[in-house]
């Protein structure tokens, strides 16, 4: 038969002599190892034992812990054999004396070495009677040893009544726990003993023992069943031989099969673990969930398919990191399994490789519980189909993996990116402010300068001008901004209130609807800005002047500066800095370049719906600013009116009104020069109050 191996090769040691042939004793007895040498995958505690039998410093007392099968009680019948041989006590009996014969895994047996299980003799009364035997000597053999299997099962009675004893036992008395829990077993009776910790046996070391015996029995069997084997094994070497037993027993002329192997051992099929694997790197759904039916329909355990893929999964991972994991070690697989395992890793990334891996060791842990394993296998696969169904890095590295390898994807890679809608263009000034069109170096040499002075005297392009060159106005909004890039939150932007302006001209004509976006947020500001004007705008600092030194003050001093900025910013796209100045800090604005409300009335751009509907009219003989002491009293007559105010009836728009955005003293727009200066119509237009009493001052 093609790929399958028979006979005995040169390196494969034939039966021992001593046992016999295969007459019903399982695998793991007639091949239980004889020496320490034997003890296959226990070298780090088989050494050192040799080393202290040469030595002659054998202690009274060892615990051999461990997992199932791994040799520790083996270890304890070898050391019970090299203490009592005729040459002993020596690392490699003779295998000939009379106590070598008996102690031989075939053999009958010595009564001065006792084998207790203690899963049945682990009481009180049970170590009573061994603490009595013990102390009679040996019959025949140098050393009386008790062997104590499952320690971990006498109990703390029992092992108190031991404790005595193994501290200061007899000189010909050897004691040996062997336990897969150490650490039940008390403290006082493992400080007392020299621990030596078995480990699971390495599954190429399993793998060639496992050669050999089939060798030593003259088996024919393929390479691939090995493996098979060695996972079912899980590094129990007793495990493992009871499962080849199990094959050899049920294999027929052909020998030990794969097909029959996996189908005996309850593994999924090499096939339908590569036509699942096939689907997934193609993301071809229709297939995966055909290959999850044909799996329901062959009778397989949906919790048993999901771990061999998770498998299948794992050493994809190790394939993709190390192409040469075959040769290395890594991987016990056949040759031209290898090779296929190599082409499926290929076709996958190391981002959806793991994020596979990882869906599916969760759907794992979710399908212990679940009444509908195979829903819950369907859905996880779903998911490892869909890397955008989860939020996270690997599934972004899963998609981006796809689209570079133009394979799989779920939606058409764009092009391009969307180009960015076309920013407006700057308003235009009004038709006595004609410009002359400006050149790219008067702009470098404007934003260099920085000064109102040099923007006003240097004349600019029309908004028909810079609306035909690309970029034109981001240019002049990093200008304007003081800024000397596009960034974020940069004047040249849009919103919803219109266009950014472009300059402190555009930024006059379009007071009056910052004004209008300023009244929603806060009404004070409102206020203190009405007779407020646009002095500046350089280098990303925006002055505001007003009529008298103490308004600038009370407009700072309140937080109305960062108000004003936030609105520019959020509305108009315009980010800066707000300074605040008196009238002795900066000329007047000619009166020519102030903007003047559409009507006759001094009323504010735009008012909420709900304020009071009262207004006050300006009259347009009298525009001057009311006198210093006028402010003054109507400062007082403001605070006093607004505490009765509030404690009376308000509509329910002021009441709706943001109270904590409202202070008790709006003294600072008192000497505004408009009719808001007057608190009383303030308080009547704005809260709705009405005057109970007036106080006149003494």
């Amino acid at each position: 038969m093609a790929g399958e191996v028979t006979g005995t090769p040169p390196s494969a040691p034939t039966r021992p002599a001593g046992r016999p042939p295969s007459t019903g004793l399982a695998l793991y007895r007639r091949y239980r190892p004889a020496t320490f040498a034997e003890v296959k995958g226990q070298e780090h505690v088989t050494e050192p034992l040799r080393q202290a039998l040469r030595n002659g410093r054998v202690h009274h007392a060892y615990l051999f812990s461990g997992p199932r099968g791994c040799g520790k009680t083996s270890s304890a019948r070898i050391l019970a054999r090299s203490l009592n041989c005729v040459q002993g006590p020596t690392p490699d009996p003779c295998g000939v004396c009379e106590s070598c014969v008996a102690l031989a895994p075939s053999g009958a047996g010595s009564i001065d070495v006792i084998e207790i299980d203690a899963a049945s003799h682990g009481g009180v009364d049970d170590a009573r009677d061994l603490r009595e035997r013990a102390f009679y000597a040996p019959v025949s053999g140098r050393f009386k040893v008790y062997i104590i299997d499952e320690a971990h099962m006498v109990t703390r009675e029992g092992f108190n009544a031991l404790l005595k004893l193994v501290e200061e036992p007899p000189a010909h008395l050897k004691f040996v726990f062997a336990t897969t829990e150490p650490e039940k077993v008390i403290a006082t009776i493992r400080s007392r003993t020299h621990h030596y910790p078995f480990r699971l046996v390495p599954p190429p070391v399993l793998r060639d023992h496992l050669e050999q015996i089939l060798a030593a029995e003259g088996a024919t069997y393929q390479p691939s069943v090995l493996p098979l084997v060695v996972r079912a094994g899980a590094g129990s070497v007793r495990d493992a031989l009871s499962v080849l037993d199990q094959l050899l027993a049920g294999a027929g002329e052909e020998g030990l099969t794969y097909e029959r192997a996996a189908v005996l051992l309850g593994y999924t099929d090499e096939s339908l673990l590569d036509e699942m694997v096939e689907a997934l790197a193609a993301v071809d759904g229709a297939a995966v969930f055909t290959a999850l039916d044909r799996m329901v329909r062959s009778g397989h355990d949906p919790r048993r398919f999901a771990a061999d893929l998770l498998d299948r999964l794992r050493d994809l991972i190790i394939l993709a990191a190390v192409p040469g994991a075959g040769k290395t070690g890594l991987l016990d697989a056949p040759a031209d399994r290898l090779e296929t395992m190599a082409e499926q890793a290929g076709r996958f990334g190391q981002a959806e490789l793991a994020r596979a891996a990882e869906a599916l060791s969760d759907g794992l842990i979710q399908m212990r519980g679940t009444t509908s394993p195979r829903l819950m296998l369907e859905l996880t696969c779903a998911q490892m189909l869909l890397p955008s169904a989860v939020s996270s890095e690997k599934s972004l590295l899963t998609r981006l993996e796809r689209l570079e390898r133009g394979a799989g994807s779920t939606q058409p890679p764009q092009s391009q990116e969307a180009a960015p809608p076309a920013r407006p263009a700057a308003p235009s000034h009004p038709s006595g402010h004609g410009e002359a069109s400006r050149t790219e170096a008067g702009r470098e040499r404007a934003a260099r300068e920085g000064t109102a002075r040099d923007r006003a005297d240097r004349p600019g392009a029309g908004p028909e001008e810079r609306a035909d060159r690309p970029g034109a106005g981001r240019e002049e909004a990093a200008v304007a901004g003081g800024e000397r890039g596009p960034t974020a939150g940069g004047v040249g932007g849009s919103s919803a209130s219109g266009p950014a302006p472009a300059d402190v001209e555009a930024l006059r004509q379009r007071w009056p609807d910052v004004l209008a976006a300023v009244m929603p947020r806060r009404k004070v500001t409102w206020i203190l800005l009405q007779p407020a004007t646009v002095v500046s705008l350089d280098n990303g600092v925006l002055t505001v002047g007003f009529p008298q030194e103490g308004n600038a003050k009370g407009f700072l001093s309140g937080g109305s500066d960062q108000v004003l900025a936030d609105v520019l910013k959020e509305s108009f796209g315009l980010n800066v800095r707000v300074v605040a100045v008196g009238s002795a800090q900066h000329p007047p604005v000619p009166a020519d370049r102030v903007p003047r409300p559409t009507s006759g009335e001094a009323a504010p751009p735009s008012r909420p719906a709900g304020d009071a509907q009262a207004t006050v009219s300006q009259p347009a003989t009298s525009p001057a600013p009311k006198t210093p002491g006028r402010a003054s009293t109507g400062a007082a007559a403001a605070k006093a009116a607004a505490q009765r105010g509030r404690r009376s009836a308000a509509t329910p728009s002021a009441r709706k009104a943001d109270d904590d955005e409202w202070p008790d003293d709006v003294s600072g727009a008192a000497g505004s020069g408009t009719a808001d200066s007057d608190p009383v119509e303030l308080l009547k237009r704005q809260l709705g109050g009405r005057v109970i009493e007036e106080i006149e001052e003494a």
